[in-house]
């Protein structure tokens, strides 16, 4: 990816949170990861005029205080973070999640891997696309 640009990882799950930074570190990805807990706390980090902006996200729909669909809504209604690409990875596979956050022009969907070898493959897959992907000023 874009490495001098961080990732922003929202997931409260701190197994899943420790999988991420380990699949990272295994596929030498060099972007800074930045983790917010929720939604919350992701949007405060985005408005923090002092944190850089993301190359992308990487959200988890199922947690507490704000979810990803929530999130979603309001990033994707601000003229500045709408840019920033969101890939959605989650436990999630109800039909409904997967239909409303592509509504919200998410990037992509994964279902989390149980199995750590194919979730690295995930993570390949993703820093791989967004890493040969154009991206917006901004985004």
């Amino acid at each position: 990816m874009q490495s001098f640009k961080p990732i922003l990882l929202v997931e409260d799950d701190s197994i899943d949170a420790m999988t991420v930074k380990r699949a990272f570190k295994d596929l030498k990805v060099t972007n800074p990861l930045a983790h917010s807990l929720n939604g919350e706390e992701a949007l405060d980090y985005l408005r923090n005029e002092s944190n850089k902006k993301p190359c992308v996200i990487l959200l988890d729909l199922n947690m507490p205080k704000m979810n990803g669909v929530e999130f979603l809504k309001i990033v994707k209604s601000d003229d500045v973070l709408k840019k920033i690409p969101v890939v959605v990875l989650t436990t999630s596979t109800e039909e409904n999640d997967v239909v409303e956050s592509f509504e919200l022009s998410v990037g992509g969907y994964i279902v989390k891997p149980v199995d750590y070898k194919n979730f690295v493959e995930a993570i390949r897959t993703i820093e791989l696309y967004w890493t040969l992907s154009k991206l917006p000023e901004g985004g």
